[in-house]
């Protein structure tokens, strides 16, 4: 395996940071139709000094392109399958029809090559999302089929420029290249999932990020690695913290220069800079995760702002009005996580019937939800449309989970047992070894739900299931 600290030098001085949108159809007040192609692509992640690395991805570019929208708009996407395998795209928090939820084997049938899938939802909720495959994602999407999705306010807040920032890391070989071998590795299945060794902001290794003194910028993060979980420092700029999985914080919070922003695989945060830096300054973005951490991009001064945002009022993002949930008489239910290395589970049922931890991990199943192993023909319940739920999800493995549940949006009510006060809305909770969290929220989106951990390894070993909401 290449080395990354090694690697460091080899940066994509010369690839520019816009994501690039895909080609537009159609573009009229309220509604926007987009042509997306899944197809092999190759990208310099290492930079001009190595060989292009051979990808799959959305429009030739990883992350895909842009596909923005505003609140209330009609998206329109028609998928073409240029890939070996069929795929599927999963629009990631959006609150949108069940049928146009992008999931292979529950709310479609996957896209076979060489064919396509027409996708039209309404973005009820501004914010910062993003899509993805979810037909073999633990492959798939370590390949680089992911991209962002905006949805903007009918009234955005005033910045100078907003920056998207996609973030991944990869599991390169020697050769610069996937490292292919290792896709379906038990290793990594039932221990901390795939976790790569070079990490790129939109594709680039440790760019620079041109800023002028002056400016507000609006920042969207997007951690779209399979299993890595980023701890992120901004260097000596102390951003404000508005929203959370697309959702907009009750009141901006401080992030101070020794504070880390923590993102989970699928989370995303939206952050107000003003940007203090004179002229030649930078400011790293770093990983921190280990000790000496690794700097994944460069804030960098090039002059100042003549009629920038920053010092002004400070703008709250308008709420998206997401239902409150009733906790005086809510459906409780529970998710009991089991499983993976070190985690003492024993037998669990897969496919109806009862098999022990030896015959699991023939089957490539190691971890359970409330003793069960992957999908069942069985929903974990189901609601009826308007129901207040309460979930407890306990975690009795030795891992994080980053627990995602789909076409709604929760609170964390209790942590531990002990109550949380004001929970920000999500849609991926991260949930740590012997660690219970009880979220709550409406079952209000009519239809077939996944709820599973976006450890992407950990999904296709056991950790999913699915909860129907009855109209």
């Amino acid at each position: 395996m290449i080395n990354r600290r090694t690697f460091l030098s080899a940066s994509a001085a010369g690839i520019g940071l816009a994501v690039a949108a895909p080609r537009r159809l159609l573009a009229e007040d309220g509604a926007a139709s987009f042509d997306l192609i899944a197809g092999p692509a190759t990208a310099p992640l290492l930079g001009s000094e190595g060989p292009a690395s051979a990808l799959w991805a959305y429009g030739g570019i990883s992350p895909g392109p842009v596909i923005r929208g505003r609140q209330g708009d009609l998206i329109k996407v028609r998928l073409h399958n240029n890939l070996p395998q069929p795929t599927s795209t999963h629009w990631h928090g959006i609150r949108i029809d069940n049928a146009m939820d992008g999931v292979s084997g529950l709310t479609q049938d996957a896209v076979p090559p060489g064919g396509f899938f027409d996708y039209a939802f309404v973005a009820p909720d501004a914010g910062t999302y993003w899509y993805h495959s979810h037909n073999k994602s633990w492959e798939q999407m370590a390949r680089g089929l992911y991209g962002p999705l905006i949805i903007e306010e009918r009234n955005p807040p005033p910045v100078d420029r907003e920056m998207v920032l996609v973030i991944d890391d990869w599991r390169l070989g020697e050769d610069g290249q996937i490292h292919t071998a290792s896709f379906g590795q038990m290793r990594d299945w039932s221990h901390g999932g795939r976790l790569g060794n070079w990490l790129t902001i939109n594709g680039v290794s440790t760019p620079d990020l041109k800023v002028k003194r002056g400016e507000r910028l609006r920042l969207r993060l997007i951690n779209c690695a399979n299993s890595r979980i980023l701890n992120l420092k901004l260097g000596q700029l102390a951003p404000l913290l508005i929203a959370l999985d697309g959702q907009p914080l009750a009141q901006p919070e401080e992030i101070g220069t020794s504070a880390v922003l923590t993102l989970a695989p699928a989370q995303r945060a939206d952050l107000l800079l003003d940007v203090t830096l004179e002229p030649g300054e930078e400011a790293p973005l770093t990983e921190v995760s280990r000790k000496d951490g690794i700097v994944v991009g460069n804030f960098v001064s090039e002059g100042i702002s003549a009629s920038g945002q920053a010092g002004r009022e400070l703008p709250v993002l308008p709420s998206n009005r997401l239902p409150e949930p009733h906790l005086s008489d809510p459906l409780k239910l529970d998710l009991v996580m089991e499983g993976g290395a070190m985690g003492g589970m024993r037998s669990a049922v897969f496919e109806g019937k009862s098999l022990s931890m030896r015959d699991l991990v023939a089957r490539g199943q190691v971890w359970a939800f409330n003793g069960v192993a992957g999908m069942t023909e069985n929903p974990l319940a189901r609601i009826q449309a308007g129901r207040s739920v309460v979930l407890n999800i306990v975690n009795e493995t030795a891992w994080p989970h980053a627990m995602h549940i789909h076409g709604h949006h929760f609170r964390a009510v209790a942590r531990n047992g002990q109550p949380v006060d004001d929970g920000a809305w999500r849609d991926t909770e991260l949930i740590g070894p012997d660690e219970a969290v009880t979220v709550a929220f409406v079952a209000d989106n009519p239809g077939k739900w996944l709820i599973h951990c976006h450890m992407l390894e950990h999904q296709a070993a056991g950790m999913k299931t699915w909860f129907q909401v009855a109209g």
